[in-house]
């Protein structure tokens, strides 16, 4: 259980809507509820539907951060759904779009096809345990154990393959974020908050990419003073002693 409450981590901190966040609070209900009553099928499928929302907040990130690469990755799509794509207010607008075409995206990121096609088995054990097939495949506690074991280090993985699209935010995020008096939001910490964690679905998994942020690489830049106040209250704000 508490292996499985490590997904917490990778998942945002705050969400553009309260509807988004009572949904990943329902989906996290039904997987304790279900784990604690022995329910372990029903389990699986709230998280699995938690990891895929993993998926379409990393996702997210790619379209919001590198929107070209992200252009050409629908190539294949019908033109309706690369629309719904391009246009989207939110990530689960991808929830439209079949869990294994979806995860094509992570190509973008430098996850190979066998890579995917791993990913990919997961979806295929969701269809297993989603049918009416006369089948328990989660039937104790050690099963799914297992999976969750499995399912997390996919998730790992995954956003370890990311570290270039949050270092790339921040980095844009310091630059157009270091002055006070041009900033939406004078203070650091409300600029931290609203501009980089809630506007990119940042979780603290990101956020320690952030924290990890080497400032040597801009040393160099005329604003440098007000980006590393910016860097010491990201650290103050989200960084290990706060937790």
């Amino acid at each position: 259980m508490e292996e499985a409450a490590e997904l917490g981590n990778y998942l945002p901190l705050s969400y553009k809507t309260r509807s988004e966040q009572d949904y990943i609070a329902f989906l996290w209900d039904a997987f304790d509820t279900n784990y604690t009553y022995g329910k372990y099928q029903f389990a699986f499928l709230a998280y699995h539907m938690l990891t895929m929302s993993f998926v379409y907040f990393n996702i997210w990130q790619i379209r919001q951060v590198w929107p070209e690469d992200f252009g050409k990755g629908l190539i294949g799509f019908g033109k309706d759904i690369e629309k719904n794509l391009l246009e989207a207010t939110s990530p689960f607008v991808f929830s439209a779009v079949k869990e294994r075409s979806i995860l094509r995206f992570l190509k973008l990121i430098g996850c190979d096809n066998g890579k995917i096609g791993t990913y990919a088995k997961l979806v295929d054990d969701r269809n297993d345990t989603a049918h009416p097939n006369g089948n328990i495949f989660f039937s104790t506690q050690d099963a799914l154990d297992a999976k969750i074991n499995e399912i997390m280090r996919v998730v790992d993985e995954i956003q370890t393959h990311s570290k270039p699209v949050i270092e790339q935010a921040y980095r844009e995020f310091l630059f157009q974020s270091h002055d006070p008096e041009e900033r939406e939001y004078p203070d650091a910490a409300d600029q931290l908050r609203e501009l980089l964690v809630h506007k990119n679905y940042l979780s603290q998994k990101d956020i320690e990419v952030c924290l990890a942020y080497d400032l040597a690489d801009i040393a160099d830049r005329p604003e440098i003073d007000s980006i590393r106040t910016l860097h010491e209250t990201l650290k103050s704000e989200y960084g290990s002693d706060n937790d």
